[in-house]
């Protein structure tokens, strides 16, 4: 009797069953990965090529820097050499100029016109660098006594001098020597080689590293 009545409530409990399991893995299957959408793609292409670009930009940024930069290096290292140029032809001019001796005629201290031309040239040279001192040095042709041309070399030493301060050089930058008929540049006895040893030389004691400089 009791095996009758069971079976019909088998089935509908057997199907119960069933159903519940198949819900129940329905809901335990574990979420997957997004599947990437055609939009998804697209999006990451674009940001990709965005990305490339602005490492372009920036590398040409960079490359334009660096050729800005060497030209500016260049141009500045030309500038330098030209103004070294520039400054090493200054000097050599100043001291060309400053050391020409000038001349006297025969037993006379007094200065001629070529000679205060020359002196002229010298003296803006002087007005230019103020710490400029300069030694003036006397000399005579070989006649005469030791002496008297020692005298007469300092005389024009002197004349050299005050013309100088005359023109406003401070007295103190020049200093004076006599070397009489001691120093000759020309030994033959004649009237032009005479000429050429009664002068007046030129000499730079102190300051001469400013020539060339901005007064």
């Amino acid at each position: 009797m009791t095996t009758f009545h069971a079976r019909p409530r088998v089935a509908p409990l057997l199907l119960a069953l069933t159903l519940a399991a198949a819900s129940a893995c329905r809901r335990a299957r574990p979420a997957g990965a997004p599947t990437p959408t055609a939009g998804a793609n697209d999006q990451a292409r674009l940001d990709s090529i965005a990305r490339a670009r602005t490492r372009d930009s920036l590398d040409a940024a960079q490359r334009a820097r660096a050729l800005r930069d060497s030209a500016a290096l260049a141009d500045a290292q030309r500038a330098a050499r030209a103004g070294r140029g520039a400054r090493d032809s200054a000097v050599t001019s100043a001291r060309a100029v400053l050391v020409v001796p000038v001349y006297f005629d025969y037993d006379q201290s007094e200065l001629r016109d070529d000679t205060r031309a020359a002196l002229e040239a010298k003296l803006a040279i002087l007005a230019r660098y103020p710490a400029l001192r300069v030694r003036v040095a006397g000399h005579t042709d070989d006649r005469g006594a030791d002496e008297y041309n020692l005298a007469l070399g300092g005389r024009r030493a002197a004349a050299v001098k005050r013309y100088f301060a005359e023109r406003g050089v401070d007295a103190d930058r020049i200093d004076v020597v006599s070397f009489g008929k001691e120093r000759p540049t020309c030994e033959a006895e004649d009237e032009s080689c005479w000429g050429r040893n009664r002068r007046a030389e030129f000499a730079v004691v102190r300051g001469g590293e400013t020539l060339g400089s901005a007064p």
